[in-house]
């Protein structure tokens, strides 16, 4: 296995193979999980890996956690859960290049915010940006350099800034949510995937492993607050927020949003109650935490489940599964974790009918079912870059 500093040498099929989120990465990891808990062997999963790892690893400044360098990084580390070295130069290697690119990265955003300018999704979500390189750095190079400033870059996108003499939040961007849906002068998002609720969740899941740097307190509690000021309830479908806040809404106060979103772990309530769970355990603020789990329970009833089309992760109901099985182990109540059984069982009646990926289609379908049979978190971990635990 090579990797190369950017896109030369690797085409457009390689690059796909080294895809997280479509291409050859899921199913290795499938694959591994199944060696792992006995329903498959390693003879499968390491042609999994070598199907990856044939070509050479891009490691770009332009790669993230699902995709290249530090997506390959995340499944060679999934081998070793059972204790095995497995594969050790390899990783060795992509460390290298993991924390290099954390680092370059990170100079990228510093000069960014140097010169006042917004940020990107590309800059910091957990696809593409920093905070996926983060939950990769915090589970498995957790005493690197490159996490504590990564951590501090991420308490600075948490401050306020002044933008044409609006108050805006700190990972406010000026581009769209996506191409289809126009928020003209920009937005700031409130998501796992995309906002402000996977900033929240890195902080809270660093805080709890033990990882601080000055102001990580301050700036949990900062975007709790932010949740609070921008949380709906509806009597008939309970607690919700809106999935972005565009110019006009922050100005005035109201989201534009009418009711609820699909209760998905990318966007929606779950993602959000998860990451607001995780910080309450961080900050030890019980009453937080209650309603925290009480929101997400609330997602589980059948009137939210049938508003489910998709049996995916991003948002179907193997990332709901999922979001739910970690909220669950850490729930003071047991109403979220009475949920998961009628959950397991419409993710077993509703399986995709397209495509192989890991964020839409069979893979990731497949590794929440793996999850679902044996009603224990997965041994890979693999859910790490959902960043729900």
């Amino acid at each position: 296995m090579t990797a190369t500093a950017g896109p030369t040498g690797t085409d457009a099929t390689e690059a796909g193979g080294q895809s997280l989120a479509t291409g050859a990465v899921g199913p290795a990891i499938l694959a591994i999980e199944r060696a792992l808990n006995g329903t498959g062997n390693w003879t499968t999963a390491h042609h999994g890996v070598t199907r990856v790892t044939s070509s050479p690893i891009d490691a770009g400044s332009h790669t993230g956690l699902y995709h290249g360098a530090p997506a390959v990084f995340l499944m060679l580390n999934a081998a070793t859960s059972d204790g095995r070295d497995r594969y050790a130069a390899a990783r060795q290697s992509l460390a290298h290049h993991v924390r290099r690119l954390a680092r370059r990265r990170l100079t990228a955003a510093e000069a960014r915010l140097q010169r006042r300018q917004s940020g990107t999704f590309a800059e910091y979500d957990i696809f593409q940006g920093l905070v996926g390189i983060g939950a990769l750095l915090l589970r498995h190079l957790p005493d690197t350099d490159e996490l504590g400033d990564l951590l501090t870059y991420v308490t600075r996108l948490t401050q306020p800034r002044v933008h044409d003499e609006q108050r805006r939040p700190g990972w406010w961007v000026d581009h769209d949510p996506d191409p289809t849906l126009p928020t003209p002068g920009g937005h700031a998002n409130l998501g796992m995937a995309h906002g402000a609720a996977g900033l929240l969740s890195l902080l809270a899941l660093a805080d709890r492993a033990g990882h601080q740097v000055n102001g990580q307190t301050e700036a949990i509690e900062r975007l709790s607050v932010w949740f609070d000021r921008w949380r709906q309830d509806d009597a008939a479908q309970g607690p919700w927020w809106p999935q972005w806040l565009t110019r006009d809404q922050l100005r005035t106060g109201r989201p534009t949003q009418v009711g609820p979103g699909r209760p998905s772990w990318c966007y929606g309530a779950p993602g959000i109650a998860r990451a607001l769970q995780l910080a309450a355990i961080a900050t030890n603020h019980a009453t937080r935490r209650a309603d925290a789990e009480a929101v997400l329970a609330a997602c589980l009833n059948d009137q939210q489940l049938d508003r489910l089309t998709e049996p995916g992760i991003c948002h179907g109901l193997a990332g709901l599964y999922h979001t739910a099985l970690r909220a669950a182990a850490d729930a003071k109540t047991p109403d979220i974790a009475a949920r998961l059984p009628a959950l397991a069982e419409r993710l077993t009646g509703n399986e995709p009918t397209q495509g192989d990926g890991f964020l839409t289609g069979r893979t990731g379908h497949l590794l929440a079912m793996e999850t679902a049979r044996t009603a224990a978190p997965p041994q890979t971990r693999w859910d790490t870059c959902l960043l729900i635990n």
